[in-house]
């Protein structure tokens, strides 16, 4: 096992440990969590206006590396889940994103709930954090943040119609 200080002078040499820190993001002093949502922005931007069936192709192929790199680099790291491991939260986000209006309102409503749920972790979420270990593990908690996050956004959205 590598010590954590020395292994963290990888992130910018290695490329899996530059992408699960969210190219660095996460290694900000100060809520690694959110700024690593922030560096999904520009990702969502990118793909948001793809069709859905490729949206959702993209954000399963990088639910996938999430996966691979958080296991690659807590390992190389030493420390399950190091808070600067910030994939899980940029794969969450791109799932609190689905099928939603590409706007600055639901962007931020997005970002807000997703770091709701991410941070608050109620049931089941909280469960699986605390037991499922590994990449799956780091990774699957923030995808039912960002799942419960797109719940409560597509409800908006379905009142917001109704009502128009």
């Amino acid at each position: 096992m590598k010590s954590t200080s020395a292994s963290l002078n990888s992130v910018f040499r290695n490329p899996i440990h530059f992408l699960a820190f969210g190219f660095g993001s996460g290694l900000l002093p100060k809520a690694p969590g959110t700024w690593g949502t922030v560096a999904a922005i520009p990702i969502y931007l990118l793909i948001a206006s793809y069709p859905l069936w490729l949206y959702l192709l993209i954000t399963t192929i990088l639910i996938a590396f999430a996966i691979y790199a958080s296991e690659v680099t807590s390992r190389d790291l030493g420390v399950h889940d190091h808070s600067g491991i910030v994939i899980d939260e940029i794969v969450g986000y791109l799932v609190t994103m689905i099928a939603l209006p590409v706007d600055w309102f639901w962007m931020l409503g997005g970002f807000i709930l997703f770091r709701i749920f991410d941070v608050w972790k109620p049931f089941p979420i909280r469960w699986i954090d605390r037991h499922v270990k590994g990449g799956f593990g780091i990774v699957l908690d923030d995808l039912l943040a960002g799942v419960f996050a797109w719940i409560v956004l597509q409800v908006a959205l379905s009142v917001l119609i109704f009502y128009q």
